[in-house]
């Protein structure tokens, strides 16, 4: 399996794969509102805005997670939102989508991202590290902190809400740099670029 990022004359094949792998889940409806919302993210969303990890096997594209720039008026911090993320249906189960959220996180540390929050299933996103943000780390308003309720990226056409309480299915995450493992904590962000620097030293 090999990763790539980035989707310049590839968007036909992850737009299929999206609506392919929703389509099966969800049924036709959800299938083309998921393909077009991907299609437009890849050609509405500013390049430095959009992040697009794929996963490959003999030629064929396996999986995809879209990662897109959120910003907060009184938050200087860089995040991104995952939304979505889709494994091909008869791949689903082998582990793809945790090694593509490995490498998606491991590069945007890399890139100096500060903060990663996704909206779904917490078994599934907790096995790369997501879990709850704690108040000092949320991203701010004027008046203080505050729980994440993001206003969509460009090209992103549904609202994403904030669900609170124990039955909530996803919360936002921050990205994690105090263990080897990748994934998403509430950490802050001076350690989060302290130990991206650390990662880019020479042995």
């Amino acid at each position: 399996m090999e990763f790539s990022t980035g989707f310049q004359g590839r968007e036909q094949k992850v737009v299929d794969l999206f609506r392919a792998t929703f389509t099966a889940s969800e049924g036709a409806a959800e299938g083309a509102l998921i393909g077009g919302l991907v299609r437009r993210q890849m050609s509405d969303t500013a390049p430095e805005d959009i992040r697009v990890f794929t996963a490959w096997e003999n030629g064929a594209l396996i999986g995809g997670a879209v990662f897109t720039r959120l910003t907060y008026a009184h938050d200087p911090r860089t995040v991104f939102v995952l939304s979505p993320m889709a494994v091909a249906t008869d791949r689903q189960g082998e582990g793809i989508g945790q090694a593509l959220l490995r490498h998606a996180l491991a590069d945007l540390r890399m890139q100096g991202v500060d903060v990663a929050i996704t909206y779904g299933a917490p078994a599934f996103y907790g096995r790369v590290g997501f879990l709850p943000p704690s108040d000092t780390t949320a991203p701010t308003t004027d008046h203080g902190p505050r729980p994440l309720a993001p206003h969509p990226p460009r090209g992103l056409d549904r609202p994403i809400a904030h669900r609170r309480g124990p039955g909530a299915a996803a919360r936002p995450v921050h990205l994690r740099r105090g263990t080897e493992q990748p994934g998403l904590l509430v950490i802050g962000a001076s350690v989060l670029q302290s130990r991206a620097r650390r990662s880019r030293a020479p042995d």
